[in-house]
């Protein structure tokens, strides 16, 4: 382990120093000790290098806000310690950093394997409302659930140590990185990139993930060139923790065949892989055999948000971030002939050009809004605006003084229904989904 600077991560090395370098990424709320059990085994072949996420296991807590900003770290990191060339594994946000370093440097990485892994976790919505859960109600909620989204009931209720351990991790890690790394999440989506990640890639997923699972698995094998699957039965999200043995053993072969560089313990030396066929390895009995990509046939293409410099594209991206999809879709999609042309100035004018200057950041552009619209008697548009509040990282006691200051100058009738329609938002948004 070694002192960390803002711009590295915390990590830790297990195997010969020799050794071909193989990099193992954690998923959000979990810490390098996910995965313990498969150290032994693939530190016998490579130099294992494990990091925690800011704010993760102890790390210091440097938030990072962006699933680049976390690759550019752990490649200062890397950088720092002479490794130019790498295998990757990672799990879950772990696994968006290692897409993340395929698409923008594939020149570092020899061959990746994702876990548990999703082009797009879920929607942006989902995981700037968990990010208000715990800046109002802190980690706790979240820790006491952990266990139900990681693993199978079974398995839960088979190991109460691991339970406890796996709340534990969540409990302690620092609030204001688990916000941002929820941040990185909400805003990561490589759907219409996957085709130019050119290395060797094991996509591998838990049968009963319902975070995600087979379908967001299959995607991603549907979209990157030559991508196989493994699918491991009787495992859910958090699968190197409850099939240890299964993963261990379809890392190795995945690492051992379709990487070049390998490490001969018996010699010490790192040489050139066999081909395939001279190093067979057995196949685990509890995973699906490896399927080839050719077998699992692409879903529908979905559109993908235009990219470039107009106003109105900049101005989509924050009134998405701001509001959420969920708002901005249905706002969208009952706009008819008669008025798309206003929708588009909103967008392009409110969003693209007001909100996005550089000269206040989000949180005081909130505050102005929310204070503008109870001045304004414009009650109906106050709801979106606190739930935009809350994602931009306003606590809802900010948001009860901002009413209070309203009250003051507004008049008290107008921020009486304002605390109403605010009462109401703040419940919906900051009550944990069980």
């Amino acid at each position: 382990m070694s002192e960390t600077p803002p711009n590295t991560l915390q990590y830790r090395f297990d195997g010969p120093e020799e050794a071909p370098v193989l990099i193992l990424g954690p998923s959000l709320g979990t810490t390098w000790h996910m995965w313990d059990r498969q150290v032994p085994e693939l530190a016998r072949q490579w130099r294992v290098l494990r990091f925690d996420l800011p704010g993760h296991g102890g790390a210091p807590a440097h938030p990072a806000g962006s699933v680049a900003e976390l690759a550019a770290r752990l490649l200062a990191t890397l950088d720092g310690l002479g490794v130019q060339r790498f295998g990757y594994a990672g799990c879950a946000l772990g696994g968006a950093v290692g897409v993340e370093l395929a698409l923008r440097h594939p020149e570092r990485l020899a061959s990746l394997a994702l876990i548990a892994a999703s082009p797009r976790f879920g929607t942006a919505d989902e995981f700037r409302q968990r990010g208000v859960v715990v800046r109002t109600n802190g980690l706790d909620p979240i820790a006491r659930t952990a266990p139900d989204r990681w693993f199978t009931a079974g398995f839960a209720a088979a190991q109460p140590a691991i339970t406890d351990w796996a709340v534990q991790m969540v409990r302690t890690t620092d609030p204001g990185c688990y916000i941002a790394a929820c941040e990185a999440l909400a805003s990561f989506d490589v759907r219409a990139e996957l085709g130019r990640v050119g290395v060797p890639t094991l996509v591998l997923v838990g049968s009963d993930d319902r975070v995600t699972g087979p379908a967001e698995a299959r995607t991603l094998v549907a979209g990157i060139p030559d991508a196989r699957l493994a699918v491991v039965p009787g495992a859910s999200h958090l699968v190197p923790v409850e099939q240890p043995a299964a993963v261990t053993d379809l890392l190795v072969r995945h690492f051992s065949t379709a990487w070049q560089p390998a490490y001969d313990s018996a010699t010490g030396q790192v040489a050139l892989a066999a081909p395939p066929a001279a190093r067979p390895v057995a196949a685990p009995q509890q995973t699906a055999p490896v399927a080839p990509v050719a077998e699992i046939p692409p879903p529908p293409a979905e559109p993908q948000p235009a990219g470039g410099t107009d106003p109105y594209d900049t101005g989509l991206k924050v009134r998405r971030e701001v509001l959420g999809d969920a708002h901005v879709d249905g706002t969208l999609e009952q706009a008819d002939d008669f008025s798309a042309d206003f929708q588009e100035l909103l967008t392009r004018y409110v969003w693209g050009e007001i909100w996005s200057r550089p000269g206040l950041d989000r949180r005081t552009r909130a505050c102005v809004a929310l204070t503008a619209l109870v001045a304004g008697g414009h009650g109906e548009e106050l709801g979106p605006h606190v739930r935009a509040a809350l994602r931009t990282g306003l606590t809802p006691d900010e948001i009860k003084e901002v009413l209070l200051q309203t009250a003051v100058y507004c008049g008290v009738p107008a921020a009486d229904r304002a605390f109403r329609v605010a009462q109401q938002v703040i419940r919906e948004e900051t009550t944990p989904q069980e």
